[in-house]
């Protein structure tokens, strides 16, 4: 397992984050991501309060007329109290998107002398995005009822489950640039170990709030470096 290559891939990138093209990528992450939360937040408490009858006949209380606000304001600030959570999953899932900017500058700096990298069009990147969105947001929501059931052990679950799949999204989506999708997945599980352990490093600052809103940029940028030092190849 490379441990020393994990560190240097990952001090490489932390000197990097003052990069214009980094800050445009993380400004339109984290944009992106609290106008889907809150419009999801906003689209559920409308649903919520459309379904729910204007009165209700309740035991004791007899007729109730409020239950319909009570209702949709609760459905909205449960969804605020799981944004918590789900803030991360979403803006690692939309900058995923962003990508290639990430990569590009990466390698325009530490790598001038390599040929551009193939572009992932924009519907690859859509579709990736779209199932990335959907495993996080799916793993996450089971791990809420993990740290219930296991709180003591809620950081270790985090880290790991989160570890796991930011590493195995960044490195597929840095290799798929180079030897497309079907020998990104053949490196991936060559170096499935060395990519957990990187995938964790991202994660342990997950728990920082603000830190962690640059998790999917130094991510990106981590596993682009990773991904030189692992195959031991120039493209």
């Amino acid at each position: 397992m490379a441990i020393g290559l994990i560190v240097n891939s990952f001090f490489l990138a932390l000197g990097q984050l003052s990069d214009p093209r980094f800050r445009r990528v993380f400004l339109l992450g984290v944009v992106l991501s609290l106008m889907l939360l809150i419009g999801f937040t906003a689209g559920f408490a409308w649903f919520t309060e459309a379904i729910t009858p204007d009165e209700i006949w309740l035991p004791i209380l007899g007729e109730v007329q409020w239950i319909d606000d009570f209702l949709s304001w609760g459905a909205a600030f449960l969804l605020m109290f799981l944004s918590v959570f789900l803030m991360i999953p979403v803006a690692s899932a939309i900058t995923s998107m962003f990508l290639d900017e990430v990569a590009d500058a990466v390698e325009a700096k530490h790598f001038p002398e390599l040929p551009r990298a193939n572009s992932v069009s924009f519907g690859d990147a859509l579709r990736d995005t779209v199932n990335f969105l959907g495993v996080l947001l799916a793993a996450n929501i089971f791990a809420i009822v993990l740290y219930l059931m296991f709180p003591p052990f809620a950081p270790l679950i985090f880290w790991a489950m989160n570890g796991f799949l930011l590493g195995r999204e960044y490195f597929t989506m840095v290799a798929i640039r180079w030897v497309g999708r079907v020998k990104a997945k053949a490196l991936r599980r060559q170096h499935i170990g060395t990519i957990w352990v990187a995938g964790t490093l991202m994660a342990v600052p997950l728990s920082v709030p603000l830190v962690n809103l640059l998790i999917p940029i130094l991510g990106a940028a981590t596993f682009t470096h990773l991904y030189y030092g692992l195959t031991m190849r120039k493209p």
